[in-house]
């Protein structure tokens, strides 16, 4: 707490340092003045320099043509033919006899059983009693509500404009009877 207190004095004397009479007034006048234009620069002359001729270029000499000796003409070595291969030939797959399936007994299954046609006995005839038609209820009519008309502007309650008065606080504790030591005799 002491230090918030501590930063919050510093950041306002660092305030009114900087906001005193004299930076003020010299910020004022600066921005009363109009800018002086920058004088303005003299560059010194170049002086001229003669102007000296070139000795003309020598011409360059013309150089003979040469002539290249034509390419050897070398014909490519041919490759000798392999020798003729002998083809390979597999050799027959052995025949080994499939076992035949033993066949199977036919079965007969004997007929199903034929079930009786059941018969139902026929339902009883009764008659349905008619439902009334019912007829929808009308809504009933809603009586106008004319309401009392509003009372007389009421004043605003007025504010108080003293502060009431805090109660002191006590700086004595009371003492406490049987907290204190017994009186000494």
């Amino acid at each position: 707490m002491a230090f918030s207190n501590y930063c919050f004095v510093l950041s306002l004397v660092v305030a009114f340092s900087l906001t005193t009479t004299n930076v003020s007034l010299a910020a004022r006048q600066l921005l009363d003045t109009t800018a002086a234009p920058p004088p303005a620069l003299t560059l010194p002359t170049i002086p001229s320099l003669p102007k000296s001729t070139l000795p003309p270029l020598p011409s360059v000499p013309t150089l003979p043509q040469a002539t290249l000796p034509p390419l050897p003409s070398t014909p490519l070595p041919t490759l000798p033919t392999p020798p003729p291969q002998p083809k390979p030939t597999l050799p027959p797959l052995p025949s080994t006899q499939i076992p035949s399936q033993p066949t199977l007994p036919t079965t007969t299954l004997p007929p199903l059983p034929t079930l009786p046609k059941s018969t139902l006995p026929p339902l009883p005839s009764t008659q349905i009693p008619s439902l009334p038609n019912p007829t929808s209820p009308t809504t009933p009519t809603i009586p106008k509500v004319t309401l009392p008309p509003l009372p007389a502007a009421t004043p605003l309650p007025t504010i108080p404009t003293t502060i009431p008065s805090i109660p002191t606080i006590p700086t004595t504790i009371p003492t406490i009877p049987f907290f204190s030591p017994p009186p000494s005799n």
